[in-house]
């Protein structure tokens, strides 16, 4: 299960061998909802392969489709479903994310994975992560202010004391073998010593290690605030030795893992909604002072030519709202277009991914709290 905090938008929207199959479904968490889900799932998979058979041969199509159709034969995966579902696959990846946030069906083949789902909900203003923290162990969330779940840490996250312990041991024999002694603490006694260094130094070791692994693997990435969730003795040490910009200064006194996901989530969410409800007032208060220089605008052709030649700093878009039509891809003018589907041409999402693609940020905003009455409101570089 691939995270999609740290998958998008770098290595989403990066350059992928053609052609790229993109499937997003609606799931069930409870039975017996659930039971229909890869049902659903397999029939979305034949809608891929039909659209593939119009341009490629069998023998092209096979690879392409054989881990999608592994997917659905897959009786564990099914068991454990969230509100949505987005695969994306390629001859060079293939990635399956569970989702928070329901989806409607779709099947898409094209020259590059359509991700306007995603953006709408990685891209949230309402976005946090939680470390639930310990001596013993380290576990992460991710949740918005409707639900939270546990997400896989990355490889390089040491899960708890003996993990680090044994990470430090392999990389001491790694020292050894090119020659060099430079043991660390753990790695110079072993596993089997680590008490003898004391518990608070370990801890100490622990937190630091953590601390430089979710920074680097989960906060940067996303660019999210980091909630701790830890027992009030931890909370000082932790801040101690912390190097991540993301911590929240407010804090879960609380063993996580006491809690059920939604006691969790709505104890978070009481401490992370005042610091959303700030970084909302301050991204439409710098957009209008923005707007007021003429620096800024709302208007979705200007900003269409903004984006297409990289000046777009900062991109609000209102959540749900869809204007029919596309951008040209070479000068940003606006084409009317009568659509099918709304949900694959979609200006705002259109102008959305391509902001992202020049290096600018874009927040969706619920549609209460939308400065503006044409669904965006953008911040010019310059």
């Amino acid at each position: 299960m691939a995270n999609l905090s740290n998958d998008y938008p770098a290595r989403i929207l990066g350059t992928h061998e053609a052609p790229c199959l993109s499937l997003y479904q609606p799931t069930h968490r409870q039975f017996p909802d659930r039971q229909q889900d890869p049902i659903r799932f397999r029939n979305l998979v034949k809608q891929l392969e039909t659209s593939l058979q119009q341009k490629y041969a069998d023998r092209d199509i096979a690879p392409l489709l054989a881990p999608f159709n592994a997917l659905a034969d897959d009786a564990e995966f099914w068991n454990h479903g969230a509100e949505g579902l987005a695969v994306l696959g390629a001859a060079d990846m293939f990635r399956v994310y569970r989702l928070q946030r329901p989806v409607e069906e779709l099947a898409i083949v094209a020259d590059s994975f359509h991700t306007k789902p995603l953006m709408r909900i990685v891209q949230s203003a309402d976005r946090y992560q939680i470390l639930a923290l310990s001596r013993h162990s380290a576990r992460l969330f991710e949740g918005n202010r409707d639900r939270v779940d546990e997400i896989a840490l990355a490889p390089e996250v040491p899960r708890d004391l003996d993990d680090l312990a044994m990470r430090e041991a392999q990389r001491d024999r790694a020292s050894r073998t090119h020659g060099r002694v430079e043991p660390g603490v753990m790695g110079r006694h072993g596993a089997s010593d680590v008490k003898q260094d004391g518990i608070e130094g370990d801890t100490e070791k622990f937190f630091r290690e953590v601390d430089r692994a979710v920074l680097e693997h989960h906060s940067r990435p996303s660019g999210w605030p980091l909630l701790l969730a830890a027992l009030p003795e931890h909370h000082h040490l932790l801040r101690q030795v912390s190097t991540n910009p993301h911590l929240m200064d407010a804090s879960l006194d609380v063993d996580a893992s006491q809690l059920s996901l939604d006691e969790l989530r709505e104890r978070a969410w009481a401490v992370v909604q005042p610091r959303y409800l700030e970084r909302l007032a301050g991204l439409i208060d710098a957009f209008a002072a923005a707007q007021a220089r003429q620096q800024g605008s709302a208007d979705l052709s200007d900003v269409a030519r903004a984006a297409t030649e990289g000046r777009v700093a900062t991109l609000l878009l209102e959540a749900d709202r869809h204007i029919p039509g596309r951008i040209d891809a070479d000068t940003g003018a606006l084409v009317e277009a009568r659509l099918d589907d709304p949900r694959i041409d979609d200006m705002l999402d259109d102008l959305g991914e391509r902001v992202l693609r020049s290096g600018g940020e874009v927040v969706i905003v619920p549609a209460d709290r939308m400065p503006t009455r044409s669904g965006l409101a953008a911040t010019y570089r310059f």
